[in-house]
């Protein structure tokens, strides 16, 4: 063959090769440092305009979902070969050394507008559904992780630049200038804090006196209903079993399950506890950071004082903006949770982090659920 022919065959060949998907190098599991960059993990990267996940790491979703600025956020897990987590019925499953659950926070882009406009929307369906999330469409903000190293948990959050190509450490967070565009075209600035490292362990705190950390999404109840995985719709607990990933889980008639907050088909009562639970009670819970409160808000709080009714406030000062009990029954206007979760001023709001704006849809649904209480607070417990 000429050598002529070589000349043009070798740039169309090389031409070729640069078009090809070239595989995601392996998941780096660090048992130790820090590393700078989110994609010296290989769990998630952005790729041809894509923002993919690596083999093995299985994307899920909850029941309900913490509020965060009205951010979506895509969840997943990893684990090394042959490890699998063990099924608990109240906690987090019990996963291995070797985990890394990443969240990443992303907004859908306002249409028309500026890169800072990003759209109100509680719509996360059809977001992922296995096939990648498309960069152009959305405006990439941070990507947490946890990892389970031998000495425990440990946080990490990366930053996205703005050419949403690749995200780095930022242990001292982060602030971002953004504006929310909803359906109608009304805006609302804020500013979208990334927390820093503290803070990470501010909510992940699983006990006050031990300060270990732990994850908060997946646990049994949260993790108890189906996802498109792109190749068609499983429960996920199922498909984690399926995966290897997890060993212990009893029939799923027998699991127990949060509901969706915002289901119209569940009862006001289920869909209060279940925002709740996911919004408040990794802290208000018998051993997290807000125990000394007496104010508990896990699934399973008893409907009395401990759930805050009628009760009088231990520790909260002055954010109780003059209201005497936590919940009054039937008056949302003198209850300090409705107060508290209707405002935006530190010191004031809860939660105390995680949020600059108010969650409008959450505030109505405990509103509606604290007007749905019977009994009065003429007896201070």
């Amino acid at each position: 063959m000429p050598v002529k022919f070589f000349r043009y065959l070798l740039p169309a060949a090389l031409l070729l090769l640069a078009g090809c998907h070239r595989a995601m190098p392996a998941v780096a599991f660090h048992a130790d440092g820090r590393p700078a960059m989110l994609s010296d993990w290989h769990v998630v990267e952005a790729r041809d305009g894509k923002l993919e996940l690596n083999a093995g790491v299985v994307p899920y979703s909850l029941n309900s979902h913490l509020f965060t600025d009205y951010v979506h956020k895509l969840r997943t897990i990893w684990m090394p070969k042959g490890e699998s987590a063990k099924y608990t019925a109240k906690g987090p499953l019990d996963f291995p050394v070797g985990t890394i659950i990443s969240k990443t926070f992303y907004y859908p882009r306002a249409a028309d507008g500026k890169f800072s406009d990003v759209a109100r929307t509680l719509d996360y369906a059809g977001d992922f559904a296995g096939q990648g999330l498309d960069l152009a469409s959305v405006h990439m903000v941070e990507t947490r992780l946890l990892v389970r190293r031998k000495e425990g948990w440990t946080p990490f959050t990366y930053v996205w630049n703005e050419a949403q190509t690749e995200a780095s450490l930022a242990r001292t967070g982060d602030v971002q200038a953004l504006t929310l565009v909803d359906a109608q075209g009304g805006r609302e600035d804020f500013n979208y804090v990334v927390p820093d490292e503290g803070q990470c362990v501010t909510c992940h705190e699983a006990d006050m006196l031990s300060r270990h950390i732990q994850p908060i999404g997946p646990k049994a109840r949260h993790l108890n209903r189906d996802y498109d995985y792109g190749s068609g719709r499983q429960n996920q607990l199922e498909h984690l079993v399926a995966m290897g990933y997890l060993m212990g889980l009893p029939a799923l008639k027998d699991v127990p399950r949060d509901a969706n907050w915002r289901d119209p088909s569940a009862s006001l009562d289920a869909r209060a506890r279940a925002y709740l639970d996911i919004n408040c009670a990794m802290c208000h819970n018998p051993n997290g950071v807000a125990s000394v409160t007496g104010f508990s808000l896990g699934p399973d709080t008893p409907e009395d004082h401990r759930l805050g009714l009628c009760k009088s406030p231990e520790a909260a000062g002055p954010a109780t903006g003059g209201r005497l009990f936590d919940i009054v029954p039937g008056k949302p206007d003198e209850s300090i949770l409705m107060y508290r979760m209707a405002s935006t001023r530190p010191g004031v709001m809860m939660p105390e982090i995680g949020r600059s704006t108010v969650d409008r849809e959450g505030e109505a649904l405990i509103r509606a659920w604290i007007l749905s209480l019977k009994g009065n607070c003429d007896i201070v417990h």
